[in-house]
């Protein structure tokens, strides 16, 4: 097993650095040996964060910045993703696979997150979210 592997950014609200940490964290996953299965919802999930961080919470401002903290062992990851936005609150999200909603696209991201990440947290604020990833894959039993 490789050694755990901690990392933190400060990035410009653009794409490309998004994109740079992103390729990163991957790589770093791919060296933990993570299952190709973890690879791959993480990749899905992180570029739904940071996407989300940079157009909605920065609102593509170059002059703002987004914070990236990625924390790697052999048993989990967690990755902390802060914007300089106003935040939202997660739970006032529409329902995206409501008959009504199927054409918008609010929402998805955050269930992209929630569907691949074994738990997926929101600050107060709304400008901070936190995804974790066993490297079992499970996911939490639901109450």
């Amino acid at each position: 097993m490789a050694q755990p592997f901690a990392k933190t950014w400060t990035i410009p609200s653009t794409n490309t650095a998004a994109a740079q940490v992103q390729q990163e964290i991957v790589e770093a996953i791919e060296q933990q040996d993570y299952k190709r299965e973890a690879v791959f919802a993480v990749r899905l999930a992180l570029d739904e964060a940071l996407v989300n961080a940079v157009k909605h919470g920065n609102k593509n401002d170059p002059d703002k910045t987004v914070h990236v903290e990625f924390d790697i062992d052999n048993d989990r990851m967690v990755i902390q993703i802060e914007d300089q936005g106003p935040g939202f609150v997660p739970d006032e999200l529409p329902d995206p696979t409501a008959e009504e909603n199927l054409s918008r696209p609010n929402g998805r991201g955050v269930m992209l997150m929630r569907a691949y990440m074994t738990e997926v947290d929101f600050n107060e604020r709304g400008n901070r979210v936190i995804l974790t990833k066993r490297r079992d894959c499970k996911r939490p039993q639901a109450d």
